[in-house]
């Protein structure tokens, strides 16, 4: 007998999330679950079956405890002397978006599959988003 297995959907839903309603842990993990497409009945891991996640205020993100000041970033450029600690709160101030699209990352598979889930992650600073055609409510 063989198995179902999914398939690439036709069309993709798009999700709206606010970041400014819950943690960015769960916030993240919530992410993580639609691009991989985990809520659907007929989910393969192989198969690249997730939707679109809309993510706005970024900069309004919420970390509990003393994450804002204790939370490292760190990176690389990959020369010597190339390497750089930032703080949560500096990043966040510059750059809002990169520390969900960082955590988001850290919550999918790491596979082949990541790069194309995250591209369908769009993440923005305020309420405003260009993709108001797509959403269909």
């Amino acid at each position: 007998m063989k198995s179902q297995l999914a398939k690439v959907p036709e069309k993709r839903i798009w999700h709206i999330m606010d970041a400014s309603t819950m943690p960015l842990g769960r916030l993240s993990t919530q992410i993580a679950k639609f691009l991989m497409g985990k809520y659907q009945v007929d989910y393969t891991p192989n198969v690249d079956s997730g939707d679109f996640v809309i993510v706005t205020n970024a900069k309004l993100v919420v970390l509990t405890g003393a994450k804002l000041t204790d939370k490292k970033y760190y990176s690389h450029s990959g020369i010597p002397g190339g390497f750089r600690e930032r703080r949560a709160e500096e990043v966040l101030s510059k750059s809002p978006r990169k520390i969900i699209e960082h955590s988001v990352r850290g919550m999918l598979p790491k596979n082949k599959l990541q790069d194309v889930r995250l591209r369908r992650l769009k993440v923005y600073d305020g309420v405003e988003h260009p993709h108001a055609a797509q959403i269909t409510n």
